[in-house]
């Protein structure tokens, strides 16, 4: 039987709100075994962007990563962002350790190509995590903060979506560990109305999947979270919970099954 690993992805807005995010770190503290920590920071690196005079674009809610937007990124989502995790987690009694993608080679990937005329520029589309490094730290006793930072091999950073390195990860432990992954954010869960706090979606399957981006009871940046979540079962993941930051106790939110 395999050991427990609980891997949790923060969202941007969570690291930016001090009671929720204290809460949240609080709580992952208190998870008893094996787990890992993935985080965005987002609109920390718009706020920064805009101090340094760079301009934020974005298309479908997905950043252009550009040079300066590269260097940005690079800064707060590696540095700022992913050091203060740590050393606040350290502080909670917990060891852990910041990586991005290109630390110990943990998660390459390459330019997402231009499709229907739009260049992301420098984010990067995942070919694989390492799961069997990850664990060596893992069974150390170590707990790693995932950075939202991949690389290609050649010697460039890519910005790569937090939600995807959280599926990623969790796909690349999924034979070494029974893996939970959590989202937590602002929200409850998966709402039907997105109005309405309470009304949380239990459970989504792929037909709900179908059925409610049909219908468009799930659009916007819900739409890609569910497909990672989905393609995280698909690939072994025991359990899928989307949730709020402060209920990560795996007892709330929505659950992702097949």
């Amino acid at each position: 039987m395999k050991e427990k690993l609980t891997i949790v992805k923060v969202g941007g807005a969570v690291v930016e709100d001090e009671a929720q995010l204290a809460q949240l770190l609080k709580d992952f503290s208190a998870i008893e075994g094996r787990k890992v920590l993935v985080h965005g920071g987002g609109r920390k690196a718009t706020q920064v962007a805009s101090q340094l005079g760079i301009e934020s674009k974005m298309i479908n809610g997905r950043r252009i990563t550009d040079d300066d937007m590269l260097s940005v990124v690079t800064m707060v989502y590696g540095g700022l962002v992913n050091k203060n995790l740590v050393a606040r987690l350290q502080a909670n009694g917990v060891n852990a350790l910041g990586l991005t993608g290109a630390d110990i080679n943990v998660i390459r990937s390459h330019k997402r190509p231009i499709k229907d005329g739009i260049d992301y520029g420098y984010a990067g589309d995942v070919d694989q995590a390492d799961g069997k490094m990850l664990s060596r730290l893992i069974e150390e006793g170590i707990t790693p903060v995932m950075a939202p930072l991949t690389h290609d091999g050649e010697g460039h950073i890519l910005n790569t979506n937090a939600d995807t390195i959280a599926s990623e990860t969790a796909k690349a432990l999924a034979p070494y560990y029974d893996v939970t992954l959590i989202f937590s954010f602002e929200k409850k869960g998966v709402l039907s109305n997105p109005d309405d706090d309470d009304s949380v979606i239990p459970t989504i399957t792929h037909a709900d999947f179908i059925k409610f981006k049909a219908d468009g009871t799930i659009s916007g940046g819900m739409l890609p979270k569910i497909d990672n979540a989905l393609s995280a079962i698909d690939a072994g993941v025991d359990r899928v919970i989307i949730t709020l930051a402060t209920a990560i106790d795996g007892q709330h939110g929505t659950i992702i099954k097949q």
